[in-house]
Protein backbone atom coordinates (compact mmCIF):
# COMPACT_ATOMS: atom_id res chain seq x y z
CA UNK A 1 0.00 0.00 0.00
CA UNK A 2 1.19 3.54 -1.09
CA UNK A 3 2.72 5.80 2.25
CA UNK A 4 1.83 8.50 0.18
CA UNK A 5 -1.80 9.05 1.66
CA UNK A 6 -0.10 8.61 5.13
CA UNK A 7 2.20 10.79 4.67
CA UNK A 8 -0.58 13.67 3.53
CA UNK A 9 -2.43 13.01 6.43
CA UNK A 10 0.48 13.64 9.05
CA UNK A 11 1.25 16.38 7.29
CA UNK A 12 -2.32 17.77 7.58
CA UNK A 13 -2.26 16.84 11.45
CA UNK A 14 1.09 18.60 12.24
CA UNK A 15 0.25 22.17 9.68
CA UNK A 16 -3.26 22.52 10.89
CA UNK A 17 -2.13 23.29 14.77
CA UNK A 18 1.17 25.03 13.31
CA UNK A 19 -1.33 27.33 11.74
CA UNK A 20 -3.12 27.73 14.76
CA UNK A 21 -0.59 28.25 17.01
CA UNK A 22 1.18 31.12 14.12
CA UNK A 23 -2.55 32.79 14.29
CA UNK A 24 -2.82 32.93 17.76
CA UNK A 25 0.93 34.57 18.33
CA UNK A 26 0.03 37.01 15.23
CA UNK A 27 -3.33 38.13 17.36
CA UNK A 28 -3.47 37.87 20.83
CA UNK A 29 0.24 38.77 21.12
CA UNK A 30 0.05 42.15 20.22
CA UNK A 31 -3.51 43.09 21.83
CA UNK A 32 -2.29 41.75 25.31
CA UNK A 33 0.57 43.83 24.93
CA UNK A 34 -1.03 46.93 24.32
CA UNK A 35 1.16 49.76 25.83
CA UNK A 36 2.48 53.39 24.83
CA UNK A 37 6.19 52.82 23.04
CA UNK A 38 7.57 56.37 22.61
CA UNK A 39 3.96 57.68 21.78
CA UNK A 40 4.43 61.30 20.61
CA UNK A 41 2.38 63.97 22.75
CA UNK A 42 3.22 67.35 23.48
CA UNK A 43 3.32 69.84 26.32
CA UNK A 44 2.74 73.47 26.10
CA UNK A 45 2.16 76.33 29.08
CA UNK A 46 4.65 78.15 31.16
CA UNK A 47 8.24 76.78 32.65
CA UNK A 48 8.66 75.26 35.47
CA UNK A 49 4.77 74.07 35.52
CA UNK A 50 5.58 72.83 31.84
CA UNK A 51 8.46 71.01 33.00
CA UNK A 52 6.95 69.05 35.53
CA UNK A 53 4.52 67.94 33.19
CA UNK A 54 7.10 67.04 31.30
CA UNK A 55 8.93 65.37 34.02
CA UNK A 56 6.09 62.64 34.16
CA UNK A 57 5.99 61.82 31.07
CA UNK A 58 9.46 60.91 31.08
CA UNK A 59 9.31 58.61 34.19
CA UNK A 60 7.68 56.22 32.10
CA UNK A 61 10.79 55.20 30.81
CA UNK A 62 10.10 54.61 26.68
CA UNK A 63 6.29 54.87 27.03
CA UNK A 64 6.28 58.82 25.64
CA UNK A 65 8.06 61.20 23.07
CA UNK A 66 7.62 64.77 24.62
CA UNK A 67 7.11 67.72 22.33
CA UNK A 68 7.71 70.98 23.66
CA UNK A 69 4.78 73.76 22.64
CA UNK A 70 4.78 77.49 23.14
CA UNK A 71 1.03 77.71 23.70
CA UNK A 72 -2.08 75.61 23.25
CA UNK A 73 -2.74 76.73 19.80
CA UNK A 74 0.60 75.84 18.42
CA UNK A 75 -0.33 72.43 20.54
CA UNK A 76 -3.48 72.15 18.54
CA UNK A 77 -1.73 72.80 15.28
CA UNK A 78 0.28 69.82 16.18
CA UNK A 79 -2.32 67.32 16.97
CA UNK A 80 -4.36 68.45 13.32
CA UNK A 81 -1.02 67.65 11.71
CA UNK A 82 -0.83 64.26 13.18
CA UNK A 83 2.99 65.32 14.67
CA UNK A 84 1.60 64.41 17.97
CA UNK A 85 -1.49 62.11 19.84
CA UNK A 86 -2.63 64.83 22.16
CA UNK A 87 -1.13 67.63 24.34
CA UNK A 88 -1.05 68.95 28.00
CA UNK A 89 -1.64 72.61 28.19
CA UNK A 90 -0.44 73.69 31.65
CA UNK A 91 -2.21 77.22 32.61
CA UNK A 92 -3.38 78.66 36.27
CA UNK A 93 -6.98 76.91 36.16
CA UNK A 94 -4.95 73.34 36.09
CA UNK A 95 -4.51 71.25 33.06
CA UNK A 96 -5.97 70.86 29.88
CA UNK A 97 -5.88 67.88 28.31
CA UNK A 98 -6.28 67.94 24.22
CA UNK A 99 -6.61 64.47 22.40
CA UNK A 100 -7.42 63.31 18.94
CA UNK A 101 -10.27 60.23 19.29
CA UNK A 102 -10.01 60.54 15.42
CA UNK A 103 -6.64 59.31 15.92
CA UNK A 104 -7.36 56.23 18.24
CA UNK A 105 -10.07 56.22 21.07
CA UNK A 106 -7.56 53.93 23.18
CA UNK A 107 -4.64 56.30 23.08
CA UNK A 108 -7.32 59.26 24.00
CA UNK A 109 -8.35 57.66 26.54
CA UNK A 110 -5.03 56.45 27.73
CA UNK A 111 -3.71 60.54 27.67
CA UNK A 112 -6.98 61.47 29.58
CA UNK A 113 -6.27 58.80 32.25
CA UNK A 114 -2.93 59.57 32.60
CA UNK A 115 -2.89 63.38 33.54
CA UNK A 116 -5.90 63.42 35.61
CA UNK A 117 -3.73 60.40 37.38
CA UNK A 118 -1.23 62.42 37.77
CA UNK A 119 -3.15 65.81 38.57
CA UNK A 120 -3.29 66.94 42.35
CA UNK A 121 -6.29 66.09 44.46
CA UNK A 122 -9.47 67.89 43.54
CA UNK A 123 -7.92 69.44 40.89
CA UNK A 124 -10.14 69.98 38.02
CA UNK A 125 -8.71 68.62 34.42
CA UNK A 126 -10.25 70.22 31.57
CA UNK A 127 -10.58 67.77 28.33
CA UNK A 128 -11.03 68.96 24.46
CA UNK A 129 -11.29 66.50 21.77
CA UNK A 130 -9.38 68.54 18.49
CA UNK A 131 -10.38 65.99 15.98
CA UNK A 132 -12.97 63.85 17.59
CA UNK A 133 -14.43 60.33 16.06
CA UNK A 134 -17.56 61.00 13.95
CA UNK A 135 -20.90 60.00 15.56
CA UNK A 136 -21.35 56.77 14.02
CA UNK A 137 -17.96 55.27 15.37
CA UNK A 138 -17.27 56.83 18.53
CA UNK A 139 -15.20 54.27 19.77
CA UNK A 140 -13.21 53.32 16.17
CA UNK A 141 -14.16 49.78 16.40
CA UNK A 142 -15.82 50.48 12.60
CA UNK A 143 -12.65 51.82 11.32
CA UNK A 144 -10.59 49.09 12.86
CA UNK A 145 -13.38 46.58 11.58
CA UNK A 146 -12.64 47.58 8.17
CA UNK A 147 -9.23 46.25 7.70
CA UNK A 148 -9.83 42.39 7.70
CA UNK A 149 -12.58 42.99 4.80
CA UNK A 150 -9.71 44.75 3.13
CA UNK A 151 -7.47 42.66 3.19
CA UNK A 152 -9.50 39.82 2.15
CA UNK A 153 -10.68 41.38 -0.52
CA UNK A 154 -6.93 42.24 -2.50
CA UNK A 155 -6.34 38.41 -1.16
CA UNK A 156 -9.22 37.13 -3.31
CA UNK A 157 -8.56 39.12 -6.03
CA UNK A 158 -4.98 37.95 -6.13
CA UNK A 159 -5.45 34.76 -6.09
CA UNK A 160 -8.29 34.90 -8.06
CA UNK A 161 -5.96 36.03 -11.36
CA UNK A 162 -3.46 33.41 -10.34
CA UNK A 163 -5.86 30.64 -10.39
CA UNK A 164 -7.67 31.45 -13.70
CA UNK A 165 -4.54 32.01 -15.19
CA UNK A 166 -4.58 35.26 -16.20
CA UNK A 167 -1.20 36.83 -17.52
CA UNK A 168 0.89 40.10 -18.20
CA UNK A 169 -1.46 42.96 -19.22
CA UNK A 170 -5.42 41.60 -18.80
CA UNK A 171 -3.93 40.47 -15.41
CA UNK A 172 -2.78 44.03 -14.72
CA UNK A 173 -6.09 45.56 -15.41
CA UNK A 174 -8.33 42.56 -13.84
CA UNK A 175 -6.18 43.42 -10.81
CA UNK A 176 -7.03 47.76 -10.84
CA UNK A 177 -10.40 47.09 -12.28
CA UNK A 178 -11.28 45.21 -9.37
CA UNK A 179 -9.56 47.25 -6.76
CA UNK A 180 -11.10 50.64 -8.11
CA UNK A 181 -14.69 48.57 -7.93
CA UNK A 182 -14.15 47.85 -4.26
CA UNK A 183 -12.95 51.30 -3.28
CA UNK A 184 -16.24 52.73 -4.96
CA UNK A 185 -18.37 50.06 -2.95
CA UNK A 186 -16.20 50.51 0.48
CA UNK A 187 -16.72 54.17 0.29
CA UNK A 188 -20.44 53.94 -0.03
CA UNK A 189 -20.92 51.43 2.51
CA UNK A 190 -18.60 53.38 5.43
CA UNK A 191 -18.89 56.78 3.86
CA UNK A 192 -22.15 57.25 2.79
CA UNK A 193 -23.95 54.64 5.04
CA UNK A 194 -22.83 53.96 7.69
CA UNK A 195 -20.93 57.56 8.23
CA UNK A 196 -17.99 55.90 9.61
CA UNK A 197 -14.86 58.25 7.97
CA UNK A 198 -15.90 61.84 6.87
CA UNK A 199 -13.47 63.20 4.31
CA UNK A 200 -12.96 63.63 0.65
CA UNK A 201 -15.52 60.99 -1.10
CA UNK A 202 -13.34 60.51 -3.72
CA UNK A 203 -10.43 60.86 -1.93
CA UNK A 204 -11.32 57.91 0.26
CA UNK A 205 -12.35 55.91 -2.21
CA UNK A 206 -8.84 56.49 -3.91
CA UNK A 207 -7.26 54.72 -0.47
CA UNK A 208 -9.22 52.16 -0.27
CA UNK A 209 -8.81 51.05 -3.97
CA UNK A 210 -5.12 51.83 -3.60
CA UNK A 211 -5.09 50.02 -0.19
CA UNK A 212 -6.41 46.76 -2.28
CA UNK A 213 -4.85 47.10 -5.56
CA UNK A 214 -1.22 47.04 -3.36
CA UNK A 215 -2.84 43.63 -1.78
CA UNK A 216 -4.13 42.27 -4.60
CA UNK A 217 -0.64 43.20 -6.92
CA UNK A 218 1.31 41.71 -4.24
CA UNK A 219 -0.33 38.23 -3.91
CA UNK A 220 -0.91 37.93 -7.58
CA UNK A 221 2.64 38.87 -8.23
CA UNK A 222 4.12 36.81 -5.50
CA UNK A 223 2.19 33.90 -7.23
CA UNK A 224 3.42 34.38 -10.67
CA UNK A 225 6.98 34.00 -9.32
CA UNK A 226 6.53 31.36 -6.93
CA UNK A 227 3.30 29.65 -8.38
CA UNK A 228 0.64 28.13 -5.79
CA UNK A 229 3.50 28.86 -2.67
CA UNK A 230 3.43 32.59 -3.46
CA UNK A 231 -0.15 32.86 -2.60
CA UNK A 232 0.15 31.04 0.76
CA UNK A 233 3.38 33.31 1.39
CA UNK A 234 0.62 36.46 0.28
CA UNK A 235 -1.93 34.69 2.90
CA UNK A 236 1.07 35.29 5.43
CA UNK A 237 2.10 38.44 4.61
CA UNK A 238 -1.89 40.23 4.18
CA UNK A 239 -4.32 38.30 5.95
CA UNK A 240 -2.45 36.94 8.86
CA UNK A 241 0.28 39.56 10.13
CA UNK A 242 -0.71 42.66 7.75
CA UNK A 243 -4.43 42.67 9.67
CA UNK A 244 -2.79 41.73 12.91
CA UNK A 245 0.05 44.11 13.02
CA UNK A 246 -1.85 47.03 11.39
CA UNK A 247 -2.54 48.64 14.84
CA UNK A 248 -5.30 50.16 13.08
CA UNK A 249 -7.86 49.72 16.51
CA UNK A 250 -5.07 51.24 18.94
CA UNK A 251 -2.22 53.05 17.16
CA UNK A 252 1.08 51.83 16.13
CA UNK A 253 2.84 53.13 19.09
CA UNK A 254 0.85 51.08 21.53
CA UNK A 255 2.18 47.55 19.83
CA UNK A 256 4.81 46.03 20.53
CA UNK A 257 7.82 46.73 18.92
CA UNK A 258 9.02 46.05 16.01
CA UNK A 259 5.13 44.80 15.58
CA UNK A 260 3.88 48.04 15.02
CA UNK A 261 6.69 49.57 12.37
CA UNK A 262 6.47 45.96 10.61
CA UNK A 263 2.82 46.54 10.47
CA UNK A 264 3.27 49.98 8.49
CA UNK A 265 4.96 48.62 6.11
CA UNK A 266 2.71 45.88 5.17
CA UNK A 267 -0.50 47.26 2.66
CA UNK A 268 -3.14 46.52 5.56
CA UNK A 269 -1.44 48.75 7.90
CA UNK A 270 -0.11 51.44 5.35
CA UNK A 271 -3.95 51.46 4.28
CA UNK A 272 -5.83 51.98 7.50
CA UNK A 273 -3.14 54.74 8.62
CA UNK A 274 -3.41 56.82 5.13
CA UNK A 275 -7.75 56.10 5.49
CA UNK A 276 -7.33 57.68 8.70
CA UNK A 277 -5.38 60.90 7.53
CA UNK A 278 -7.80 61.49 4.89
CA UNK A 279 -10.67 60.86 6.54
CA UNK A 280 -10.04 62.91 9.63
CA UNK A 281 -6.98 64.79 9.24
CA UNK A 282 -7.19 66.47 5.75
CA UNK A 283 -4.04 64.21 4.37
CA UNK A 284 -1.61 65.17 6.94
CA UNK A 285 0.87 62.51 7.72
CA UNK A 286 -0.31 60.37 4.37
CA UNK A 287 3.29 60.58 2.69
CA UNK A 288 4.91 57.27 4.42
CA UNK A 289 1.60 55.38 4.28
CA UNK A 290 1.18 56.80 0.32
CA UNK A 291 5.00 55.38 -0.55
CA UNK A 292 4.47 52.14 0.84
CA UNK A 293 1.20 51.36 -1.02
CA UNK A 294 2.42 52.26 -4.30
CA UNK A 295 5.57 50.82 -3.94
CA UNK A 296 3.74 47.43 -3.18
CA UNK A 297 1.12 47.88 -6.15
CA UNK A 298 4.56 48.78 -8.53
CA UNK A 299 6.20 45.56 -7.64
CA UNK A 300 3.22 43.27 -8.32
CA UNK A 301 2.20 44.45 -11.14
CA UNK A 302 5.42 44.58 -12.65
CA UNK A 303 6.18 40.88 -11.37
CA UNK A 304 2.51 40.27 -13.24
CA UNK A 305 4.01 42.01 -16.32
CA UNK A 306 7.07 40.69 -16.54
CA UNK A 307 6.08 37.10 -15.65
CA UNK A 308 2.89 37.10 -17.70
CA UNK A 309 5.64 37.96 -20.82
CA UNK A 310 8.22 35.84 -20.09
CA UNK A 311 5.91 32.95 -20.11
CA UNK A 312 4.11 33.93 -23.12
CA UNK A 313 7.62 33.94 -25.03
CA UNK A 314 8.52 30.32 -23.34
CA UNK A 315 4.92 29.14 -24.90
CA UNK A 316 5.21 30.13 -28.18
CA UNK A 317 4.81 27.22 -30.73
CA UNK A 318 8.33 26.11 -32.44
CA UNK A 319 8.64 26.16 -36.26
CA UNK A 320 6.81 22.93 -37.80
CA UNK A 321 9.85 20.76 -39.74
CA UNK A 322 10.08 20.96 -43.00
CA UNK A 323 7.97 18.96 -45.32
CA UNK A 324 10.76 17.51 -47.31
CA UNK A 325 12.67 15.85 -44.48
CA UNK A 326 12.81 12.29 -44.78
CA UNK A 327 10.91 9.99 -42.32
CA UNK A 328 12.37 6.87 -41.45
CA UNK A 329 11.20 3.70 -39.69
Amino acid sequence: MSLHPNRRAVAVALLIPLVVTLALWAFAWPAARIAPRDLPVGVAGAAPAAEQVQRQFEQRAGAFEVHRFDDESAARTAIEDRVVYGAVVVGPEGPHVLIASAAGPVVAQLLREAVTSAAPEGAQVRVTDVVAAPAGDPRGSALGASVLPLALAGMGAGAAVAMLGLRGTRAALTLAGSAALVGLAATAVAHSWLGVITGDWWTEAGVLALTVLAISAAVAGLAALLGPRGIGLGALLMVLLGNSFSGVTSAPRMLPEPVGAIGQWLPPGAGGSLLRSVAFFDGSAAGGAVLTLALWSALGLAAVLVMGRRRGTTAAPTAPASRGAAVTD
